[in-house]
C-alpha cells in the first residue's frame, strides 16, 4: 500500500542528513537539544524521521533567513 503523500513516509538520519546538509552528529545534537524532529525509534539502534517533519524543519529555516 503506497501512502497518498510521500511526506508520510520515513526516512533514516542517514537521509535527513543529506536532506538538511547537517551531519549526522549536528542532527543527534539537535535532537539533544530539540532543535529537530523527534525521531520514531524503529529497534533498538535504529531511528527514522517523518519526512514531512524535516522538510517543515527545512521551510522554517528558509523563512527565518528571509525574515532576518
Amino acid at each position: 500500500m503506497t501512502p497518498a503523500n510521500d511526506n508520510a513516509l520515513l526516512v533514516s538520519l542517514n537521509d535527513a542528513a543529506r536532506m538538511t546538509s547537517l551531519s549526522r552528529s549536528m542532527l543527534n545534537r539537535y535532537r539533544e537539544q530539540g532543535r529537530f524532529p523527534a525521531a520514531v525509534p524503529m529497534g533498538e539502534r535504529r531511528v527514522a524521521f517523518v519526512k514531512a517533519e524535516v522538510l517543515g524543519w527545512i521551510a522554517d529555516r528558509i523563512a527565518a533567513r528571509k525574515a532576518a
